[in-house]
């Protein structure tokens, strides 16, 4: 599989693709899952993985991006709310014109928690594998959408510079990152997070680098192994008995997938047309899930705000996992009772 994703990077990085190193890794993993050669992410990898990627945002993180978000709050928390109603009633839609069995269009379809909202759905009666299938499905178009709009946008301004894979590295900033990714990654697994290992480090490193107290060192290795081991992560979620379970319903599956990433962009384009919001920065923000892979996207594209792209995604995030599994629940319930 290493060979298939060096490949695939490759080419993706030839073209000029953002987050190539993300991107191809994540294809080669699908081909290798629908042909059931049996892709497996260790976990401990994983973790890892995701805590450089929550180093990495707490590097790129600067105090600019809170004048910006405390004028627009409004408009901020309105886009996640629209978000989250544009894809209860996709969901609801799905469930009642019966595309999939029972309440798993409504579980399915929200934007964000995947985990919990996989876990909610099985003691709601749903089917696990096929919530957890439209999830992840979900999380790979929206971080190939992503990556394709960046890529365009960036060639547009002239595309990236050239990578220095191997320059020198200050040993003690890389040991201070390196303690920062093991105790924000304990942290995150003490509170319940152990699909968001991410977050703790994000989190932790950027109060130390507001308190002067820490300078990052994230050589492009390391990076680019990190991408790839999230990118094999998503890509493993894809096997073909779920797509063959899935399979009638694929298309109108993509469909709504398709329409939610256009709502959101629909409101990226209110963001920019309102509150000043570049349109790249708008876009990667309001994209629906993903939010590791959106971060990685938006660190590898130039002139993006990537301080506002997670403000708008952590937040929500939180509303999603705060509000999702009650709003999943009352349309599921609404779909019993309609069917």
């Amino acid at each position: 599989m290493m060979a298939l994703s060096a490949l695939f990077a490759t080419l993706l990085e030839l073209a000029g693709f953002p987050a190539a190193l993300l991107i191809g890794p994540m294809l080669a993993a699908i081909v290798f899952g629908i042909n059931e050669a049996g892709v497996g992410v260790p976990r401990v990898a994983f973790a890892g993985g995701q805590a450089i990627v929550g180093c990495l945002i707490a590097a790129s993180i600067s105090p600019a991006f809170l004048p910006a978000f405390a004028a627009n709050w409004a408009l901020l928390i309105a886009c996640v709310l629209a978000t989250l109603a544009a894809s209860s009633a996709l969901g609801w839609l799905i469930s009642r014109w019966g595309i999939l069995p029972g309440t798993v269009g409504v579980w399915g379809s929200a934007p964000g928690a995947a985990t919990a909202m996989v876990l909610m759905a099985g003691a709601f009666g749903a089917d696990q594998r096929l919530v957890a299938f439209m999830q992840y499905l979900r999380m790979a178009m929206v971080t190939a959408a992503a990556a394709v709009v960046a890529r365009w946008w960036v060639g547009a301004k002239g595309g990236a510079p050239a990578i220095d894979w191997f320059p020198p590295v200050d040993w003690m900033a890389f040991a201070q990152t390196l303690g920062v990714a093991i105790a924000g990654t304990l942290v995150a697994s003490l509170l319940g997070l152990r699909s968001l290992f991410f977050i703790g480090p994000m989190v932790l490193g950027i109060a130390l680098k507001f308190a002067g107290l820490i300078s990052f060192e994230l050589p492009p290795w390391l990076l680019a192994a990190s991408y790839a081991v999230i990118g094999w992560s998503i890509g493993a979620r894809f096997t073909r008995q779920t797509v063959n379970h899935v399979w009638r319903a694929l298309p109108q599956v993509v469909i709504s997938i398709l329409a939610l990433i256009l709502f959101c962009g629909g409101l990226g384009f209110l963001l920019w047309e309102f509150a000043g919001i570049d349109p790249l920065t708008a876009f990667l923000a309001t994209s629906p899930g993903g939010l590791d892979a959106v971060a990685i996207i938006a660190a590898a594209s130039r002139h993006v705000d990537l301080s506002f792209v997670m403000a708008l995604q952590m937040l929500r995030f939180v509303i999603v996992l705060l509000l999702g599994p009650a709003i999943a629940r009352m349309v599921a319930g609404w779909v019993k009772t309609q069917t």
